[in-house]
């Protein structure tokens, strides 16, 4: 196995987005099958930008894997390394840190995680986040198992290992029955290419197909469209399929449940090509826009989106209001995470390295800016700050999400929730805090009606995961419950 030991050089100036935490992608059936994993997750880097990891079995060479920090890029397009993972069945992971250290990611922690069974060798990449790892992970250490990471994922490794059943797919039910939260898995044995999401189907999983029969699985469609396969369907909430060179077999291990897909990666999370429950990301963002215009109009000269997350919903802004669309803000596209040493100067310059206001459309302008979501509200000062230095004469703020009240516990890095703004601000009182003229979010109807949904949210039935707004939990957080978190009680 190949491990890079290199610490990497976290970026001094992450905002403070939301984070979506993981990646996953995994293909069977084709010669150099890593290769193709390697493309996947360059499409899918947008999800984990901290490291990555690859494994791939050869009938020959056996199971090899490689992890890296860092992008995909830097890391997985050298041929030295590619041609060690060789073989016709492959998976991988990006990642941000989830449970465990964050800001302190050991290589150790770096997905897919590798384990020897009596029957062969698996290994497995999760997208989400077990809301009882604490628990487990102290049954299962009594009983005798040796972590190796801090990883919340892990334990479905040592819960695989200690399951009676006789074949891997058998274990992995067994293991992933006793496991609470969100999880969409990819996983390999050295024949087969196993994908399951969890029964609410909190976190998204896809299956494509290639033109020479090979078979995908992907975190979103965007990495189907680099290799050139095509999309199947979507993995249903609840479903295992186990993938061999011959076809495919799926089953449902799990009680049923009413699907809460995350709502969030309509609104940020996922690439704007991609296709989600069968509609297009991009238009979904615009009739977000579009919702917020109507909800909340203000007279201005300008609508600007915050680069990249907020444009298409400004877009939609723009076209349902009238008011023209601007680039106002342009993005430095050449700011790597690994720029440069952060001295103090540097940090002072904030997000001027990576964002620069365009004067000459912005001054003595009313200006709308369009960004997804305020979560700290840090960047958002300094955004503003930006567009008033510049010469603006208003500044408007319209969020094309909710007030993010709420942490999440499925697989997002969300700030402890004292530090979220909307956890102890009014609109109002976020207004005066930002300094801006007007500050609108979309509701959580008209999000609803964004995503499809013509009569908003049903109270009593949402159809989608929408904690980090309403503070309904759809899982219970084991461990953070038992740590002192206050959940709402749950609706009548």
């Amino acid at each position: 196995m190949l491990e890079q030991t290199k610490p990497f050089l976290s970026h001094p100036f992450d905002d403070d987005k939301l984070k979506e935490e993981c990646g996953v992608f995994g293909v069977i059936g084709v010669k150099d099958a890593a290769n193709f994993v390697a493309l996947g997750l360059h499409a899918l880097q947008h999800r984990g930008q901290e490291a990555g990891g690859i494994v791939s079995h050869d009938p020959e060479a056996g199971f090899n894997s490689a992890r890296r920090f860092g992008y995909v890029r830097d890391n997985f397009t050298k041929q030295s390394l590619m041609e060690t993972l060789p073989g016709p069945v492959s998976i991988g992971h990006v990642r941000y840190s989830t449970a465990g250290s964050k800001g302190q990611t050991a290589i150790r922690d770096v997905q897919p995680f590798f384990g020897e069974f009596a029957m062969g060798g698996a290994a497995i990449a999760h997208n989400g986040n077990i809301t009882n790892a604490d628990e487990l992970r102290r049954e299962l250490i009594e009983r005798g198992s040796i972590f190796q990471s801090s990883s919340d994922s892990e334990c479905i490794i040592h819960l695989m290992a200690r399951s009676l059943q006789r074949n891997i797919p058998e274990r992995m039910k067994d293991a992933l029955r006793r496991v609470e939260g969100a999880f969409s898995v990819v996983a390999m044995t050295r024949t087969k290419l196993i994908g399951v999401r969890d029964r609410l189907g909190v976190r998204p999983l896809v299956l494509g197909r290639l033109p020479d029969g090979g078979s995908v699985l992907s975190s979103e469609t965007c990495a189907l469209d680099i290799i050139g396969a095509e999309f199947v369907r979507e993995i249903e909430p609840g479903e295992m399929v186990v993938i061999t060179e011959k076809g495919m077999e799926s089953f449902k291990p799990f009680e049923p449940a009413k699907s809460r897909f995350c709502i969030f990666e309509h609104v940020y999370f996922s690439r704007p090509d991609s296709i989600l429950g069968g509609r297009s990301v991009y238009e979904t963002r615009e009739n977000i826009g579009r919702e917020l215009a109507k909800e909340s109009p203000v007279d201005a000269d300008l609508v600007c989106p915050v680069p990249d997350s907020g444009t298409p919903a400004a877009i939609g802004f723009s076209l349902e209001s009238g008011i023209p669309y601007a680039m106002g803000i342009i993005r430095n596209q050449y700011m790597g995470r690994t720029f440069i040493e952060p001295t103090e100067q540097i940090r002072n310059m904030g997000v001027r390295l990576k964002l620069n206001v365009n004067r000459a459309l912005i001054e003595g302008k009313r200006v709308i800016l369009v960004d997804d979501s305020v979560v700290r509200g840090t960047t958002s000062r300094k955004i503003k700050e930006m567009i008033l230095d510049a010469g603006a004469k208003e500044v408007h703020f319209r969020i094309a999400s909710p007030p993010t009240a709420w942490p999440c516990f499925y697989g997002v890095d969300t700030p402890q929730r004292e530090k979220l703004l909307a956890a102890t601000m009014s609109e109002e009182e976020m207004r005066q805090h930002l300094a801006v003229d007007s500050l609108k979010f979309i509701s959580l109807d008209g999000l609803y009606r964004a995503v499809g949904e013509p009569n908003g949210r049903d109270p009593k039935a949402p159809r989608y995961c929408d904690a980090c707004f309403s503070g309904e939990y759809p899982v219970r957080p084991t461990d953070m419950v038992a740590k002192g978190f206050e959940m709402l009680e749950p609706a009548e």
